[in-house]
């Protein structure tokens, strides 16, 4: 009977470990998921001020279809912003150019010899 209650008395200190775990994993995934959205908030507003309305209009609608190409541009225009390099707002145009740049497809010739 005292080998029971041993037992017993691990299983229950057993799953106080596993539900202090699991609340620890929880608060951290939960601090990372803030983290992320107030960086992506951040990048948006940052975006605003370097964009035309037109623009973030255009890079929303490409986030939509090809969202790699879409944080690949956010990228560069932020990098741009950053180095000091830009140093006005960016035009729907401009951005068609900057995407019509990224997406090219580049023709490939095989010669057989």
């Amino acid at each position: 009977m005292t080998d029971d209650r041993e037992l017993e008395e691990l299983r229950r200190r057993r799953l106080m470990e596993l539900q202090k775990e699991a609340m620890v994993n929880e608060d951290s995934s939960r601090r990372e998921e803030e983290e992320r959205k107030a960086l992506q908030k951040e990048r948006q507003e940052l975006l605003k001020r370097l964009l035309t309305p037109e623009a973030i209009q255009r890079l929303s609608n490409v986030r939509l279809a090809r969202p790699e190409v879409a944080e690949n541009v956010e990228n560069q225009i932020i990098a741009l912003a950053q180095s000091g390099r830009l140093n006005r707002m960016i035009t729907d145009s401009e951005l068609k150019a900057i995407l019509a740049r990224l997406t090219e497809k580049r023709e490939i010739k095989i010669e057989r010899r």
